[in-house]
Order: structure tokens, then C-alpha cells, then sequence
């Protein structure tokens, strides 16, 4: 399948909810540890499963992070972030 590969994260602080979404997670993509998935779907299929989990969290406790690498000839670089704001980490410098 030549999808692109998208890593899905979430933090669900409901366990009804959580459950809910491992749930249709584990019918799009591979389950990789606690609360992340990797999954190969195309843009429409993407957009369809953020659909499903947007019904699914509360958008003020809940977060979920999907991380677009593209292709794997072509990896991209985009994120989709739904509940609560995506902050990307500010580069410090390392004290060793």
C-alpha cells in the first residue's frame, strides 16, 4: 500500500474515551506502544479516521497529534494537532 505514513499520539484522560479511540486506531495502523500508532493511509482515509476521533475526545481535556512523515521516498513534515493546541518544544542548549 503506498500511503503515507502518519504517527499518531494521544492523551485521552477519559478511559471510556481512551478505549474508544485505541479502538478505531487499531482498525488503521499498527500499534506501536501506549497511546501511538503508525499508520499507512492515504489523504482521504486521513482525513476520515480525524474525523471519526474529532466525534469521539472532549477538545478541552483530550489531545491527539498525527504526524505526517509522507512517503517514505518523500517524507513531509506537517502535523495535525486536534483538543488541546499543539506547542513544538524550543531547542535549549544541552548541559552535560
Amino acid at each position: 500500500m503506498r500511503g503515507r505514513l502518519y504517527i499518531f499520539i494521544y492523551d485521552i484522560t477519559d478511559s471510556k474515551r481512551w478505549r474508544s479511540v485505541y479502538r478505531v486506531m487499531k482498525g488503521h495502523g499498527l500499534w506501536l506502544q501506549l497511546s501511538v500508532f503508525q499508520c499507512r493511509l492515504s489523504k482521504k482515509r486521513h482525513a476520515e479516521l480525524i474525523g471519526r476521533i474529532r466525534e469521539i475526545i472532549d477538545h478541552n481535556e483530550d489531545h491527539v497529534v498525527s504526524f505526517d512523515l509522507g512517503y517514505l521516498e518523500q517524507p513531509g513534515k506537517t502535523v495535525v494537532s486536534l483538543g488541546k493546541p499543539f506547542k513544538p518544544v524550543k531547542k535549549q542548549p544541552l548541559i552535560v
